[in-house]
């Protein structure tokens, strides 16, 4: 099966971008001028025309076009952490977080770690550590919950996973962001879900959305990318790209 072709509109128009060059463009931030002050968290996200985060079947793989999967396993490539909340975990299948072959040559040849270490934030820590999540984990995964968090289920996930506190009964996105310094993490992927989108933009942790605009109109009642407490964030457009009728853009926060 051939590759979707994948052109740059801007900066630099470019045709058919290869793995090579797709991973130059969106680069790894978190390491830009050495090291780095904080963790860059980058969040990747696919959307309708009509603002639909998720297709008919409640998941985002609905609207996901091969070009998004293209994107989505070279931002895994790049990340140095792989950051989702638990529901997204459970509503989309997640299994270890394992990037493929060539992903792991490319790693290793850029100094990183074969796979990126998964990140699970949730406050009520409804996971199942017998899942292969854990059980085929090729690194130990981090569950990052709260300090009210259920005690059992906090004792039969320390077997599988490192659970550390980011808050009392809420997740605070500054706390989230000073655990994965500590692990030394500069650049750290989110892959969703809406709530935990909204609650970073609320607390300020949004460093770049990585948002593909698939070319569709699904109507219902799915959700946004982002939703909770009303916060504003401005970005900036860095990058477009463009794949069929489907567009990948990139944006950086404007602080």
């Amino acid at each position: 099966m051939s590759s979707p072709r994948i052109d740059r509109l801007w900066p630099d128009p470019a045709d058919r971008l290869g793995l090579g060059a797709l991973a130059e463009a969106y680069g790894r931030p978190g390491h830009d001028g050495g090291a780095p002050a904080r963790p860059w968290i980058r969040a990747n996200f696919v959307s309708t025309l009509d603002g639909s985060a998720t297709g008919g079947d409640g998941r985002s793989g609905e609207i996901s076009s091969a070009a998004d999967k293209v994107v989505f396993g070279v931002l895994r490539r790049l990340a140095d952490a792989v950051l989702v909340a638990a529901g997204t975990v459970r509503d989309e299948g997640y299994a270890a977080m394992r990037v493929d072959e060539a992903s792991v040559a490319w790693r290793r040849r850029h100094g990183l770690h074969d796979h990126p270490l998964f990140v699970i934030a949730t406050r009520s820590l409804e996971l199942d550590p017998t899942s292969l999540v854990f059980t085929d984990a090729p690194v130990r995964p981090i569950v990052i919950t709260v300090a009210t968090a259920p005690a059992a289920r906090r004792a039969a996930l320390a077997g599988v996973a490192d659970v550390i506190d980011a808050g009392r009964t809420e997740l605070e996105p500054a706390r989230l962001r000073a655990i994965l310094a500590e692990r030394g993490l500069a650049d750290v992927l989110c892959e969703g879900g809406p709530s935990f989108l909204g609650a970073l933009v609320a607390g300020g942790a949004v460093d770049e959305l990585c948002l593909t605009m698939s070319a569709q109109l699904v109507s219902g009642d799915g959700p946004r990318i982002a939703h909770g407490a009303a916060a504003a964030a401005d970005m900036r457009l860095a990058q477009v790209l463009r794949s069929g009728s489907d567009l990948m853009l990139r944006y950086v926060a404007s602080n």
